[in-house]
């Protein structure tokens, strides 16, 4: 079962349904997202996650504000509306490049049907849908291609090494580095999957591990710091996760212990890829140095399951996200292709 994490359901009055992922796997919850301010919030606690999902869900969002406009006002105010949902859903999570790619995508379409005179509130409704609807059936053919252009890199009687989350439940499709590995099924390879568990917020056990027991996948939830002895002892064959951002050099921002998986990965000579959409990539940053990193509240680490696991006042660091360099990096797998040890004339070639 491929799970359909974000579901646009009627018309340019409809509702934006999103599963609840903070409430996997105990239960499949389904939000049902009415305005902006909803789906800021849901964005912000991770109630949708992983860059795609970000991005294909913010889409609609200046749909949203449209369903709120007062009687009487027209196309300017109404792309006035437009563009203070797209800056105030941007500024919900500041790593992953898909949210503010998607969101200045619909921004763009709704600038230029309501600059054209004669132009009406149900134009503007209607191109603005369009353009959301386009973006998330892009991103449901994008995941069909990453899996398609990385799936020979999954061989028999492997063991595959996972962080955090990049199925469908960070997607519109059948996700990124999952897609990986659901194409390999298709092609009746038997391998076995190890996914990191990955503190704090537990998207490994919680979201991977259940997308994999759907699909029939053998998988293995290991905790964050058990990574380097199965290498040790050979139980790994290729590592790959997915990516909120890429600079023009190949450097990654991915799930904060992303790192040291690479790091390990490369010590034990174990080939590490990324599988992610061009969309994530940001030419205009040079290196993985000027991405932004997300800073979290001190709650997720010090309290788990309801339990206070730390002392009080004690300080935290809890960044949300760190940053792989090129060099760790095997390829890049994208829709276009992959990129065999990234570089930043590797990745312009691909890109155009």
């Amino acid at each position: 079962m491929i799970a359909e994490t974000v579901k646009w359901v009627g018309g340019v009055n409809g509702v934006l349904e999103l599963i609840d992922q903070r409430q996997l796997p105990d239960r499949l919850e389904i939000l049902r997202i009415r305005s902006v301010e909803q789906l800021y919030e849901a964005i912000k606690t991770l109630a949708v996650r992983g860059a795609p999902a970000i991005g294909v869900a913010a889409a609609y969002g200046p749909l949203l504000a449209l369903h709120w406009l007062a009687a009487g006002e027209g196309p300017p105010e109404a792309l006035e509306g437009v563009v203070k949902a797209c800056d105030y859903l941007a500024s919900s999570r500041p790593t992953a490049v898909n949210l503010s790619w998607s969101l200045g995508r619909v921004c763009a379409r709704a600038r230029s049907v309501a600059g054209d005179a004669g132009s009406t509130i149900e134009d503007l409704q209607e191109a603005v849908l369009a353009e959301a609807k386009a973006i998330h059936a892009e991103d449901v053919e994008m995941c069909r291609k990453i899996g398609a252009n990385g799936e020979k890199f999954i061989r028999d009687g492997f063991g595959v090494l996972t962080h955090c989350n990049a199925g469908a439940l960070a997607t519109a499709g059948q996700g990124t580095a999952l897609s990986v590995l659901f194409e390999a099924q298709k092609k009746g390879r038997q391998f076995e999957v190890y996914a990191d568990e990955t503190r704090p917020l537990l998207q490994g056990s919680r979201l991977t591990a259940w997308e994999l027991q759907q699909a029939g996948i053998k998988a293995t939830v290991i905790c964050d710091n058990m990574a380097g002895f199965l290498m040790r002892q050979g139980k790994i064959q290729a590592v790959i996760t997915g990516a909120d951002r890429i600079a023009a050099n190949g450097d990654t921002a991915n799930k904060i212990g992303t790192y040291s998986v690479s790091v390990l990965a490369k010590h034990h000579g174990i080939p590490f890829y990324v599988a992610a959409p061009s969309s994530t990539f940001d030419l205009s940053l040079a290196s993985g140095e000027g991405i932004p990193i997300e800073q979290r509240n001190a709650s997720e680490v010090t309290w788990m399951g309801g339990a206070h696991i730390a002392p009080d006042n004690i300080d935290v660091y809890n960044p949300a996200f760190d940053v792989t360099p090129a060099g760790n990096i095997t390829a890049i797998i994208t829709e276009r292709g992959v990129i065999v040890g990234p570089n930043p004339d590797r990745i312009r070639t691909l890109l155009g």
